[in-house]
């Protein structure tokens, strides 16, 4: 079935050039509103550089971002992001965290009440409200981390490895609570990891990098229903194929 889902974000040519080192070599693509995209790549091909092209952390050498048709400017557009590292605020409750981004905003009171209370009864937080994160578990530390960034209704999320320090039993949960949300709150996502079950547990397509310099070798679509089972053999095929096309000595 076509996606008839408008563009919210277009990467046109970008490169990125370090002095002589060309780490990112004319990199395009298209992510729909709504979409939920994963990046996936060999070992040092440079995802670093392309999150930090995303987040305008730095600037292209050539190229450009664009978010609903102009480019890309913090200033202007709604860029949130989850990291591997924690990056909850020990001395604000799980309330106060997950309305820092909009009070950050200015956004107007009654908002961030309302948007605040959403996030917190979609992720089943409401008994935890009023606690700080020294009281709570790694895993509901991430779900809050997690929860503030998609209270900011941003423009694009980007996720860079935010289970890298998980168990697997912890990750698959909270790829659930993404899944969730996302389904719930129509956001768009630009999810990195080097992780391939996890690129195909999640996404509606896969952006599979080269090594360096880097370019964008295919962009695959994952036909699969939600919730996704790893042990189906059509996910056990699309997982050899993604494997083979990130060899970077072949």
């Amino acid at each position: 079935m076509e996606d008839t889902r408008e563009i919210k974000v277009q990467a046109i040519d970008l490169t990125k050039n370090f002095g002589d080192l060309k780490v990112l070599d004319h990199i395009s693509f298209q992510v729909k509103r709504g979409e939920l995209v994963c990046v996936v790549g060999p070992t040092g091909c440079g995802k670093t550089t392309f999150l930090n092209l995303l987040t305008r952390l730095i600037s292209p050498t050539s190229g450009e971002l664009l978010i609903d048709g102009v480019p890309a400017d913090p200033k202007i557009h709604n860029l949130a992001c989850v990291f591997q590292e924690p990056s909850i605020y020990p001395w604000l409750t799980v309330e106060k965290n997950i309305a820092l981004g909009l009070k950050l905003k200015k956004e107007k009171p009654e908002k961030i009440r309302e948007r605040t209370d959403q996030i917190i009864s979609l992720m089943g937080l409401e008994e935890f409200r009023n606690v700080l994160p020294k009281q709570l578990s790694v895993s509901s530390e991430q779900r809050v981390i997690i929860g503030r960034a998609f209270a900011m209704d941003p423009d694009l999320l980007l996720m860079d490895e935010p289970y890298g320090q998980m168990d697997i039993k912890m990750r698959y949960y909270l790829e659930d609570e993404v899944l969730r949300l996302w389904k719930e709150l129509g956001t768009t996502i630009i999810f990195i990891t080097h992780n391939i079950e996890e690129a195909l547990y999640l996404s509606e397509r896969i952006i599979i990098l080269s090594n360096k310099p880097t370019t964008v070798k295919e962009e695959l679509c994952v036909n699969l229903p939600h919730p996704r089972r790893i042990d189906d053999p059509e996910f056990l095929r699309l997982r050899k194929h993604v494997a083979d096309q990130i060899k970077w000595w072949e």
